[in-house]
């Protein structure tokens, strides 16, 4: 894998939409997906992952006792996808993995937090027009008859009704999931989950086996305050990302908080 140290805001994004012109659209149409880390060190663990203990035997029942639970309209549709989509969204322990199709948004999360300036943050990107490649027989030609970037919950529905079927589907892939429009905070984040075919699999362990899939650049932590200041005045901003009176606030403690020396 790739990896990059950006030396300023202008080299920064040079890094960020590198290989984005497609010469047969005559459009910049990137082919990468974004995740920002506040920390170079962190790894790309699942939320179900970081619980501990036997978390893989204890996959279904956080999923069961969800849907046992929320309300049947909460969800779009009765599906594990959509269902899964919806858990993951707010806040259960899950396998998904967030991504997003937005530099900028990825560069928020890197930023979002003063108390971690004084460390480097990432920048991870995933090519996910190669990972499609290696997707199952059944999943690639899916996405290559829709002509998607990533599966929808219908098409996982399709394919997999449940996790033991999805998991039966190969080994060794990664698939980009596109959730159901579920509220304006996941539109307003353009965002995406990756998921793979056991609740142990590690997506930077696949793509260490895979090192030409994906880049990371290296956010210095002198470079972070500058970065912070520009994505507020482009408005990428709690209250743009998470709408509502938790984002304004959440916004406005971070926008006037004075900035520590140093």
């Amino acid at each position: 894998m790739d990896e990059i140290r950006a030396e300023s805001w202008t080299h920064l994004h040079e890094l960020l939409f590198a290989g984005s012109w497609h010469e047969r659209l005559g459009r910049h149409r990137s082919d990468f997906v974004f995740r920002g880390e506040a920390s170079r060190d962190a790894s790309l663990a699942t939320s179900l992952q970081r619980l501990g203990g036997d978390y893989a035997s204890v996959e279904p029942h956080l999923l069961r006792n969800f849907r046992k639970y929320a309300r049947a309209s909460d969800a779009p549709e009765d599906s594990l996808w959509h269902w899964l989509a919806l858990a993951k969204h707010h806040g259960l322990s899950t396998r998904l993995l967030d991504w997003t199709y937005s530099p900028y948004v990825a560069l928020h999360f890197a930023t979002a937090f003063s108390r971690e300036y004084d460390q480097d943050g990432a920048i991870w990107m995933v090519d996910f027009v190669k990972t499609n490649r290696l997707l199952p027989e059944r999943l690639r030609r899916a996405v290559e008859e829709q002509g998607m970037n990533a599966l929808s919950a219908e098409l996982l529905r399709e394919a997999a009704p449940s996790l033991p079927e999805f998991d039966r589907l190969g080994e060794d892939f990664v698939v980009f999931f596109d959730p159901p429009a579920l509220d304006d905070r996941i539109v307003n984040q353009y965002a995406l989950f990756s998921l793979m075919p056991s609740p142990h699999a590690r997506m930077d362990d696949w793509l260490d086996r895979h090192p030409d899939l994906s880049r990371r650049i290296v956010l210095p932590a002198e470079l972070k305050w500058e970065v912070r200041d520009k994505l507020d005045q482009a408005n990428i901003t709690e209250r743009v990302l998470f709408p509502g009176l938790d984002g304004l606030a959440t916004w406005l403690r971070r926008y006037f908080s004075p900035r520590a020396p140093g």
